[in-house]
């Protein structure tokens, strides 16, 4: 239990139903859903819907999504991939003739076609109670009349001006008089209200096949694009079978490839090999275990992940004992390793992570992404979609694993978790952050277990994590100096993190006592609300 005296919040207790997000209004629209007689994949995609709006930097319906979803309190998990594909055209060859050594960040060619709109379609259809229709109406409300900006909102905002500045139809929405909106401003999207509108009277195929559609597509082609509106009508989101791994008398369910949840388990393995201690998680000991796992976890990841449907990754041996013994074997107690060598990746960046726990015991774990704020920066003018740029995922190095091609995925760093015990589902969670998602699944899981927090103290604990670029070691200013200078002498080279490390929500399901336990991170504008 935390200290009352000192900052911070407890978790929220409910009986009934429970929402944890990270934006207030987002919480809020889920449980009216829930109120309404719907269920825990409505809320879900309600409250997703509402932050397209409310947080637009963060997630929007030009990017991607991934649900983990526990129907009926079970532990049968199913699992929906609905990240983008690549335009059809694009090849390899294409970019080397064109000398496209790396994907910029507002090109047309990081732009891969958004799978979220679908994902919601197919989601809400097989396992809603609700239509699209009707748990669109808070976002449409709050896009055409308004919404208050929010601190953390703000302050991405911020960061993303000149990123938003450079493109006009970008600026027209999200810059007033040239500035960005201030805490508390109120802020519409009018264009977006009246593309919502339209998903909701026409369904999924009023974004994939309709003017919606044409106007994403010329936009991107003028900028010399290859997406055309097969590539769009073709958008097919999937099913797959969720990978597992066992930690602390748990199943920890994860989404398959292309997204990182393998290395969330990985590290997970390597990590179940060390004695915790006694002291905490903020120690020197633990702190340099962690991050050399995490060097280890990444570097496999860059080496392996990809779209299994055009690479082999080998997922049944990295998930073996053998394997994290042997990545075990390989950290050591008094030295960091050499930093791993620069990869065509990017750092961490913006998401929204959602869920939702209903009175039948319905469980959903929702994620939905752009991947850096605002995306690729490009909104296309007359829909008002902001569209993502998670074609950074992919590589430009003929050979790899990863290597961009016509139809394929790209590595995906979104990650929706979920836990199971004895034939029922005990907590739906999930960690924001880009790069950081499969170390954080780590992080959120050892302090919840090894050290007995509550689902809002594993949260609120400092993060740490290595750069993925460059070996560097980001941690949190809450970690004291000395276990700095102590790590530093081992030779990891320490960092202010550029902003806060990721963001996390999680809700814990006591069956014996009927009672719903939620958080929500404080490093975002978020809330755990119940009833």
């Amino acid at each position: 239990m935390r200290n009352f005296e000192l900052p911070g919040r407890s978790p929220v207790n409910a009986p009934n139903g429970m929402a944890a997000t990270s934006h207030p209004l987002a919480s809020q629209a889920a449980i009216d859903v829930l109120k309404a007689g719907g269920n825990a994949m409505d809320g879900a995609v309600a409250a997703c819907a509402v932050q397209c709006v409310v947080e637009p930097g963060s997630t929007g319906i030009g990017g991607d999504s991934f649900c983990l979803y526990a129907p009926n309190g079970t532990d049968q998990v199913v699992a929906f991939n609905g990240s983008g594909k690549a335009p059809a055209a694009a090849t390899i060859d294409f970019y080397e003739d064109q000398g496209i050594k790396k994907f910029e960040r507002s090109s047309p060619h990081s732009v891969t076609i958004p799978g979220a709109v679908d994902a919601w379609s197919k989601l809400l259809t097989d396992h809603g109670r609700m239509s699209l229709s009707d748990v669109l109406q808070p976002a449409i409300a709050y896009a055409h009349d308004g919404y208050p900006i929010s601190s953390r909102v703000q302050y991405d905002w911020t960061a993303s001006k000149p990123l938003i500045a450079r493109e006009e139809s970008t600026a027209n929405i999200f810059l007033i008089n040239g500035e960005v909106p201030k805490v508390g401003q109120m802020h519409n999207q009018r264009k977006l209200a009246d593309t919502l509108q339209l998903i909701a009277e026409n369904g999924r195929d009023a974004f994939y096949r309709g003017e919606v559609a044409e106007d994403i597509v010329h936009y991107l082609q003028e900028k010399g694009g290859l997406h055309t509106l097969d590539d769009f009508s073709n958008t097919n989101g999937n099913y797959v079978t969720p990978i597992t791994t066992r930690y602390h008398g748990h199943v920890v369910h994860e989404c398959p490839p292309n997204g990182q949840g393998l290395f969330a388990l990985l590290l997970l393995n390597i990590m179940s090999g060390f004695d915790p201690g006694v002291d905490g998680p903020i120690t020197t000991k633990r702190i340099h275990q962690e991050l050399e796992a995490c060097r280890l976890a990444y570097r496999a990841r860059n080496m392996y992940l990809a779209d299994p449907v055009f690479s082999n990754v080998p997922i049944e041996e990295i998930l073996s004992v053998e394997y994290a013994s042997r990545m075990r074997d390989q950290i050591n107690e008094a030295r960091a390793t050499i930093p791993p060598n620069k990869v065509p990746l990017t750092r961490h960046e913006d998401t929204v992570y959602i869920t939702v726990v209903d009175k039948d015991r319905n469980a959903a774990s929702f994620i939905n992404t752009l991947f850096h704020g605002w995306g690729s920066g490009l909104t296309a003018p007359k829909s008002g979609v902001v569209l993502q740029n998670r074609g950074h995922g992919f590589s430009l190095t003929r050979g790899h694993p990863n290597c961009i091609e016509g139809g394929k995925r790209p590595l995906h760093t979104i990650i929706p978790g979920m836990l199971t015990k004895g034939g029922k589902v005990v907590m739906p969670f999930g960690v924001m952050g880009g790069q950081y998602q499969a170390f954080g699944h780590l992080q959120f899981l050892s302090r919840f277990f090894d050290y007995g927090m509550d689902v809002q103290e594993a949260m609120d604990v400092p993060r740490f994590m290595v750069d993925p670029f460059t070996g560097e070691v980001e941690i949190e200013t809450a970690v004291p100096q000395f276990i700095r200078d102590e790590l530093a002498t081992k030779g990891h080279q320490i960092v202010k993190p550029q902003k806060p490390i990721g963001g996390s929500q999680a809700i814990w399901i006591d069956w014996e006592q009927g009672v719903l336990t939620g958080g929500s991170d404080p490093r975002k504008d978020g809330c755990a609300i119940g009833y």
